[in-house]
């Protein structure tokens, strides 16, 4: 009986698909998705052979478990593939040789060109035909693979190119690299996914007649699928160990007793290589075990001719037959001889990758020396941007340090382990570790060292919620540690000034912007320059909050000029984001919109793909404020769908709810911008809350719900007065005049709007100041004073129209049309109305859905018995008669009556009055 089945059963769907792919003129990443043994592998294999009888070259690779800690594991590989052919042998030299190279500009710059060019020289070997690159157990490959295959993937569908992938569905856990990843590639399109499904019944049966050459018995069938669940590898290993006393309860078990029948020199040969991982070198094995060749030779072919490993293609190396046949004979090892073997190949394996390295000495128990190597390699990896490589091997490095080393290198290698979980957005490991390192350079009398690590530590807690006092009080703390220090305290006050600016604390900002300013000439140029346009760009923005427009575009701008003439990417980024983030919320829409756009397209070329998300979403909100409903929409649940930071999504879910809002989805609204103020809550931000808490107040007006409405306004207005802010305050100036009118009539209202103005005067930012306007017109036209409501009204329409300012703009049209209606001008009132349909039908809504509830008429009380009299049909005559007074002077109360109500007919005044 032969281990594997000779034909492939149960596929027949995928493989007809593969060869559409293949045969197509235009290539993609396709993934080949499903559990451990289900038959990934075999499915790829057959692929790559369709491809080559199709003319296709196919190099490829596998990963193994410990490759997620070696950047560029699995490329290496390839390289090596690729050098075994005259036509590629070039490309693969360099692709060696590239993987360790960096360019010069900022670490994520150089990561970039580093997956570009590398992406480029497999693309690209030197061979005319189609290419196929076949990539074996992605969910153990490490992340500069995965950019590097991600970008192969866009690649393919320029044509000539095909990129197959295979991964464990079932081990795709929350960190692993390839998770998000994943995600990302399916959504954009530029990867599809097929799934292989276990063998039914029948289908297991057709396998194990197609091993045994021979039709079996129903029971043995049948106790082979209830055994294996229908996963083809563990039928085959099942019916291989199938002995008189029936099937194997587990895989373990039948890999074990298949491994019994091992002579003693193969089963010891499979021990070693199975502790060198799923693939392992052949010079490498027989360095370890201490026979000769010939000795390993034999062992090989027992063990390849038993299915229990197979050669590689360059004959230097064999690979387990699956990485769960390895596992088991790990398992099976006794702990002593396993971690002699684990020493014995460590010492072996000079040359090998200190990735590789530490990890067999860490197994081995030899701590000493897998510190040594976990350092060099997280070094290696940290210059690469291999953030989360780096993170596991600095671990290991933590796991193994000597008890003799100085804290001084503790505290070090802490810090640089700080610094790339927080790279990796694991915020709370991260902080521990930095207050580690602060602790240690604290207590060995390090005070600038220590105050160093304050910047990076504090932006942490900042994402894991701490407040803007105890963010500050630390930084202040930091500034007697470097006395007399100017870079260090120019460090310091930067970040104290970011700190400020975010929590919109803008004379704080300012002042110690301006003190950082000042000292940043002491800077030397490495590292000056990157602070230096950081500061430039927290300042600028917080002059644009301040209403000192000019001279925050000008820094700003200046700050994306030298960023980007540097290189500094991540600071351009930055400051591209500051600056159009700044504009859409300051009512600069038109501008906004540019530097949004532009950025995006910097960040895109640059690939800061977080950056790209968060400039989408504030163009987004842009579209929305001018009227681009759809896209607005379209934007807001593209970047929700790619993923992002936080505040990326605080962002989008506050777009799609003023979206909901514009429809009338009050409930979809609502479910968003509850969201969003979660998450907001968390950082405690004006910026992140205040917009949610203003689409939360509108939606409560819009259902009559006055008191949540007046309640999220007053909350609002609070947190903008705690740090005299108007840039997130305009808008409720407007929605809370019209929940005051509504609920309590214009006494409250004024009070409200002087309040309010008072903010919007003081900080006298140009785009917010028409809401002073649009509110008082409101309140006038409350009070029955048409003239200067009419006015006012008039002079916030022109405002919106000018900024482009679609709710309120669309909504002050109603509000002309109620101030002409009761000021008997018809015609002007139609010509408003139908200016405020054509907004909305041009916006692709259904109508002023959510326009502004009209607050009751407040009448006195002879105009109210008078309206009741009209109710009951009386004429102006018997109303005179009934009340004692002229008949002239009924007359004019019903004429103030209809112009308090906006209607022209008696019957208008007796349904406003059954209504009540």
């Amino acid at each position: 009986m032969t281990l594997s089945s000779p034909v492939l059963v149960g596929r027949d769907d995928l493989i007809a698909l593969a060869e559409r792919r293949l045969a197509a003129a235009t290539g993609e990443l396709l993934f080949l998705a499903g559990e451990a043994g289900i038959g990934k592998t075999r499915l790829l294999g057959e692929i790559a052979g369709r491809a080559r009888a199709a003319g296709y070259l196919v190099i490829a690779a596998g990963a193994a478990p410990g490759d997620s800690e070696i950047a560029g594991g699995m490329l290496a590989d390839l390289g090596a593939e690729m050098r075994l052919r005259p036509e590629t042998a070039a490309a693969g030299e360099r692709l060696a040789a590239r993987l360790h190279e960096l360019a010069d500009g900022d670490q994520h710059r150089q990561r970039r060109l580093l997956v570009a060019d590398l992406a480029d020289l497999i693309a690209r070997p030197g061979t005319a035909g189609p290419l196929l690159v076949a990539c074996e157990d992605l969910h153990w490959a490490d992340d500069l693979t995965l950019d590097v295959i991600g970008r192969l993937g866009a690649r393919a569908k320029q044509g000539r190119l095909m990129v197959v992938g295979t991964y464990r569905s079932d081990e795709l856990y929350p960190r692993v690299p390839m998770r998000r990843w994943r995600t990302r590639l399916l959504t954009q399109r530029l990867a599809e996914e097929v799934r292989l499904p276990r063998l039914d019944p029948a289908q297991t049966a057709a396998m194990a007649t197609a091993i045994a050459g021979a039709g079996l018995p129903r029971s043995v069938t049948a106790a082979v699928h209830a055994r294996s669940d229908g996963i083809p590898l563990h039928v085959e290993e099942f019916l291989a160990a199938g002995t008189d006393d029936g099937v194997p309860e587990t895989l373990a078990d039948a890999v074990l007793a298949r491994a019994a029948a091992l002579s003693p020199a193969a089963r010891a040969l499979a021990e070693v290589a199975s502790v060198l991982g799923r693939s392992f070198d052949l010079g490498l094995l027989t360095a370890i075990t201490g026979a000769g060749p010939d000795a390993v030779d034999d062992g090989l072919r027992e063990l390849t001719a038993r299915f229990f490993v197979r050669p590689r293609d360059d004959r230097d190396g064999y690979d387990f037959r699956h990485a769960l046949i390895r596992d088991a004979l790990y398992a099976d090892i006794a702990p002593h001889r396993r971690r002699d073997l684990h020493a014995r190949a460590a010492a072996a394996a000079a040359g090998f990758p200190d990735a590789f390295l530490s990890d067999q000495y860490e197994r081995a128990g030899l701590t000493d020396r897998a510190f040594r190597h976990a350092l060099a390699a997280a070094t290696e990896a940290s210059a690469m941007s291999a953030h989360r490589e780096a993170v596991q091997l600095y671990r290991r490095a933590r796991r193994t340090w000597p008890a003799t080393l100085p804290p001084a290198e503790r505290a070090g290698l802490l810090a640089a382990l700080a610094a790339e979980l927080a790279a990796v957005d694991d915020n709370t490991a991260a902080a521990d570790c930095y207050e580690q390192a602060y602790r240690l350079r604290l207590d060995r009398g390090d005070g600038p060292g220590a105050a160093a690590l304050l910047p990076d530590w504090v932006a942490v807690r900042h994402l894991l919620g701490a407040g803007l006092t105890e963010r500050t009080a630390a930084l202040r703390d930091a500034l007697p540690l470097v006395a007399g220090r100017a870079p260090e305290r120019a460090r310091i006050h930067a970040a104290l000034s970011a700190a400020y600016m975010l929590d919109r604390r803008l004379t704080e900002a300012i002042a110690d912007g301006e003190l950082a300013r000042a000292l940043t000439s002491d800077l030397p140029d490495d590292g000056g320059h990157q602070v230096r346009c950081d500061l430039d760009a927290t300042v600028g923005s917080v002059f644009l909050f301040a209403g000192r427009m000019t001279e925050g575009t000008e820094l700003l701008r200046g700050a994306i000029t030298r960023s980007a003439g540097l290189r500094l990417e991540a600071q351009a980024a930055r400051a591209y984001r500051m600056l159009g983030s700044s504009l859409s919320v300051l009512v600069e829409y038109p501008r906004a919109a540019d530097v949004l756009e532009e950025g995006i397209a910097y960040a895109a070329r640059a690939e800061r793909v977080n950056d790209e998300h968060y400039m989408t979403a504030h163009l987004a909100h842009v579209r929305w404020a001018t009227g681009a409903v759809e896209e607005a929409s379209m934007l807001a649940r593209r970047v929700l769908a790619d993923g992002g930071g936080i505040t990326t999504e605080i962002t989008a879910r506050h777009v799609l709810g003023y979206v909901a809002l514009s429809r009338g989805r009050y409930d979809e609204a609502t479910t968003h911008l509850d969201e969003a103020a979660r998450l907001g809550a968390a950082m405690r931000e004006l910026q992140r809350l205040s917009p949610a808490w203003w689409g939360q107040a509108e939606v409560a007006l819009a259902r009559g719900d006055l008191g949540t409405a007046l309640g999220l306004c007053e909350e609002g207005f609070a947190a903008s007065s705690r740090v005299r802010d108007a840039a997130y305050l305009f808008p409720y100036v407007v929605t809370g005049t019209r929940a005051h009118l509504t609920a309590t009539g214009p006494t409250a209202a004024r009070d409200w709007w002087r309040r309010a103005s008072e903010l919007l005067h003081e900080r006298g930012i140009p785009g917010t100041l028409g809401a002073i306007d649009h509110a008082e017109g409101l309140i006038l036209l409350h009070e029955g004073q048409t003239g200067k409501a009419r006015v006012a009204l008039a002079s916030a329409a022109a405002f919106w129209a000018a900024r482009g300012r679609f709710w309120e703009g669309t909504a002050v049209l109603l509000d002309q049309a109620r101030c002409a209606t009761r000021s008997r001008r018809p015609a002007d009132a139609a010509a408003f109305r139908e200016a405020a349909v054509t907004a909305y039908t041009q916006a692709g809504l259904p109508g002023p859905v959510s326009s502004p509830p009209s607050e009751p008429a407040v009448l006195s009380a002879r105009e109210m018995e008078v309206a009741r009299l009209v109710a009951e049909g009386r004429t102006n005559r018997e109303i005179a008669v009934a009340l004692t007074i002229a008949p002239k002077t009924a007359a004019a109360h019903v004429e103030h009556i209809r112009t308090k109500l906006g209607v022209s007919r008696r019957a208008q005044i007796a349904t406003w009055v059954a209504a009540r």
